[in-house]
């Protein structure tokens, strides 16, 4: 079985704009900008014959694949590509202190405790659980070759460790920024990334945030 997955962070957000912490528990919309990066990302990717559209169970997520959806392209929401929650910081803004939470949980996390959450949130591993689940789904589909999913920053760093068997106290090693596009080749029973961070469709679009 060869399958190929497509997956992207959602479009920007006012909230990602304004440095407000949005996890698992902020369900906010694309502003402007993110509804002109979901139309470039569609632009240069229309012509793709995905058979399965997949996001997370948040809004964000959802309009950024709009008008793939608009094709009529089957479509299913996970709860395992939801985003990393946050706990406590969700929808606050950015104070020193919450960096400075922030700088250490990340910390800790870059030195291998993955079972350290912000209070009330979730620990990467914690992530990683219900990825597998998703990702596990996603492969007992037969009928999917080619696949679009549409998830989160934190999470697509977490996700893509997991699926090339990279240590996920690296997960920072992988870049991200709204719409950008890991497309990876699943292949005997293993994944291997074919296209990394490619951001050529933003070309032109002011990134803001």
């Amino acid at each position: 079985m060869e399958k190929i997955f497509y997956f992207i962070r959602h479009g920007q957000t006012d909230l990602n704009l304004r440095g407000i912490v949005q996890g698992r528990g902020v369900n906010s919309p694309l502003n402007e900008n993110g509804q002109r990066q979901a139309q470039a990302f569609y632009e240069s990717y229309k012509d793709i014959k995905f058979d399965k559209v997949y996001t997370s169970t948040l809004l964000r997520t959802h309009q950024t694949v709009t008008p793939f959806l608009e094709q009529g392209i089957a479509w299913e929401q996970l709860e395992g590509l939801d985003e990393i929650s946050w706990g406590i910081y969700e929808g606050r803004e950015q104070s020193p202190a919450i960096m400075s939470g922030f700088e250490k949980v990340v910390g800790a996390w870059r030195k291998g405790d993955l079972d350290l959450n912000i209070e009330d949130g979730e620990s990467p591993n914690q992530v990683v659980e219900r990825q597998r689940q998703a990702i596990d789904h996603m492969l007992r589909q037969p009928e999917e070759d080619t696949v679009l999913v549409c998830l989160h920053g934190r999470a697509l760093r977490i996700l893509m460790c997991v699926l090339t068997d990279v240590d996920v106290r690296l997960m920072d090693d992988f870049p991200h920024t709204n719409t950008a596009l890991y497309v990876v080749k699943y292949q005997s029973n293993q994944f291997s990334i074919i296209d990394y961070y490619n951001i050529k469709h933003l070309e032109g679009i002011v990134e803001n945030g």
